[in-house]
């Protein structure tokens, strides 16, 4: 049994990401009450299109965010970004984060034209061969 079904979380973990990198978009920023008892803050949390559990923004991530989108998180909605997971120092441990790629993501390749359609042999000359010339 994974810990992480036991106990799921109400936020997005470095574990939920599977050590994939996750092009999301950004639905908008909310701030909550996040923590316990007496470590209880208010923080930005950004939810997303694509997923049911929102990302507790610590300051790296939010500015990563803000250093490609700007500085006002109401314009951040619509805008896509990259999450990956990391180990990092914390507390004087290695600890898996989830980050903000600084960049924005590539954009989805654009399909390749069809093909123009061959014409037809025209009865000019003689038709076409499948004859390799060598």
């Amino acid at each position: 049994m994974r810990m992480s079904q036991a106990f799921p979380s109400t936020y997005l973990k470095a574990a939920d990401l599977d050590d994939e990198k996750w092009v999301v978009t950004i639905e908008e920023i909310k701030m909550e009450l996040v923590g316990q008892g007496e470590d209880q803050t208010h923080k930005p949390v950004a939810y997303f299109r694509e997923l049911e559990k929102g990302l507790v923004l610590n300051k790296t991530n939010g500015t990563a965010i803000s250093t490609i989108y700007g500085d006002e998180s109401d314009d951040w909605s619509g805008q896509r970004i990259t999450l990956f997971s990391t180990w990092v120092d914390f507390g004087g441990k290695q600890v898996e984060a989830i980050r903000v790629e600084p960049r924005r993501p590539a954009k989805a390749a654009p399909a390749a034209p069809a093909a123009p359609d061959v014409p037809q042999h025209a009865g000019e000359g003689p038709p076409p061969s499948d004859d390799v010339p060598f």
